[in-house]
């Protein structure tokens, strides 16, 4: 038996006796899973809340009314990190009202030596920390506290193994995140996922194959392929294959759905990824390619490993074989030593790819990483008013890619019914959401709307088959 199948085979024992243990304390267990952060948090969420179902956890909503509540925290910018601990801070007085309740920590916060001095020391009432690596040891951790252990600490980084077999919990019937690796490799000066989510590491495409199609055949129409650099999928498998060939292989799978991923970074990012995913129908024309900085020598500052000219030759090869794509990124704003010059270089990239929508972010420092200790004279202030002018200038050209979506019919899947109840929001090929009429009987289907904006909304008629 490996490794991986032992370690597995010890937590299915610990979650048999979780469930007879809390049967006895609480009857009928709810949890609470609060997520901060990334897909990749999502889906780490989805895999604690298959544990939990297992162990007998109904899951809600609502941390006041659960025996046990979850934090899987994000620790990418001081913004995030500030929520989380003013939401493990409401706890407090849910401790003392329900003495039996569990509380835990985990997630990319948790993973970072500093945030687990500060949990333990001026947060008594959680009673669980774990990190990244030790996700899957929740039923081990969970039994122990339950049965009178000290308070858990654990953000080991000693397991690069992958755990397959972990149950999962999917949050929505319709869209699903499917991870195809861990970890990343690339050490921008600017990023703590390397530390805490260690080296990158895949899943075999057997693995990977077999969940899609699980998902496939519970009605999940909308697939995300996630890792930190997607791109990098492969490397350090026996078996000889790319991002590429995964996708290709995933596009064969019988059954109506759309094959999307994230994140793809520039530097990896080929031209075959890109003909692949013209030649594929079922991958959605969606390419999230963050550029971070079109300046090259902010860029390489932040150690990203290409320049303006070769992210630009990207995007044109990509819009010359998928003319309809859409595309989005991630700006930072105020990278230590960043001019306002500079920061103009990156305004001036952006009008001319023409992005659909992007995702800015003001420069947050996280400790432990090179920028954070890079010489910083740029006011918040002045920050704020680059990253207006920044969001002015999307503002301008999202509009301007709206509004070409006009009178134009596209295939949407139904994905959610809209707050009046009357109406349905659909998702296109691209990143579109399109709201028409309709009911839940159509969710998780795929059908033609012909779009027509009103007041700057994009509304539709669904086009009826003859």
């Amino acid at each position: 038996m490996s490794k991986t199948n032992t370690v597995l085979e010890q937590q299915n024992i610990y979650m048999q006796k979780v469930k007879a243990l809390v049967g006895e304390l609480y009857g009928q267990p709810k949890a609470c899973v609060n997520t901060f952060g990334c897909q990749q948090n999502v889906s780490d969420s989805e895999h604690i809340k298959g544990m939990l179902e297992t162990m007998g956890y109904v899951i809600t909503e609502d941390p006041t009314d659960a025996d046990f509540v979850l934090f899987n925290t994000c620790a990418v910018r001081e913004h995030a990190q500030d929520r989380v601990y003013g939401n493990i801070g409401t706890t407090k007085q849910l401790k003392k009202s329900r003495s039996n309740m569990i509380i835990a920590v985990c997630g990319c916060m948790a993973q970072q030596q500093y945030v687990a001095d500060r949990i333990k020391n001026s947060y008594p009432y959680v009673d669980i920390l774990f990190g990244t690596h030790v996700t899957h040891k929740l039923p081990e951790f969970l039994y122990k506290r339950l049965n009178g252990s000290p308070r858990i600490f654990d953000i080991s980084t000693d397991n690069n193994e992958i755990i397959e077999g972990i149950p999962v919990h999917r949050d929505k019937s319709v869209k699903g995140w499917l991870p195809i690796m861990y970890g990343c490799n690339n050490f921008c000066t600017y990023c703590v996922v390397p530390y805490v989510r260690g080296r990158e590491r895949s899943r075999t495409s057997a693995e990977i194959i077999n969940e899609a199609k699980l998902m496939i055949e519970s009605g999940i129409h909308d697939i995300t392929l996630l890792g930190q650099n997607v791109n990098s999928y492969g490397k350090g498998l026996s078996e000889d294959i790319n991002f590429a060939g995964l996708l290709r292989k995933l596009n064969d799978l019988p059954g109506d759905f759309r094959l999307r991923f994230m994140t793809s970074h520039p530097k990896d990012c080929t031209k075959e990824l890109l003909d692949t995913m013209a030649e594929c129908e079922k991958v959605a024309h969606h390419l999230h390619l963050p550029v971070q900085c079109g300046n090259d020598r902010v860029l390489k500052e932040m150690n990203r490993h290409y320049d303006r000219e070769t992210y630009l030759s990207l995007i044109e090869y990509a819009k010359e074989k998928m003319p309809d794509i859409a595309l989005t990124s991630d700006i930072i704003v105020g990278f230590p030593g960043e001019t306002y010059e500079e920061f103009c270089d990156t305004l001036s990239l952006i009008k001319q790819v023409k992005y659909n929508s992007l995702f800015t972010f003001i420069y947050s420092p996280r400790p432990g990483t090179p920028a954070a200790e890079m010489p910083d004279n740029i006011s918040r202030e002045e920050k704020g008013r680059w990253f207006n002018e920044l969001l002015e200038a999307q503002d301008v050209i999202g509009r301007v890619k709206e509004k070409e979506l006009d009178g134009k019919t596209y295939r949407v899947l139904c994905e959610e019914v809209s707050e009046d109840g009357l109406h349905i929001l659909g998702r296109t090929n691209g990143t579109a959401v399109i709201e028409f009429e309709g009911d839940t009987s159509l969710i998780g289907s795929f059908v033609d709307v012909k779009v027509n904006i009103v007041n700057n909304v994009l509304k539709g008629a669904m086009i009826k088959e003859k």
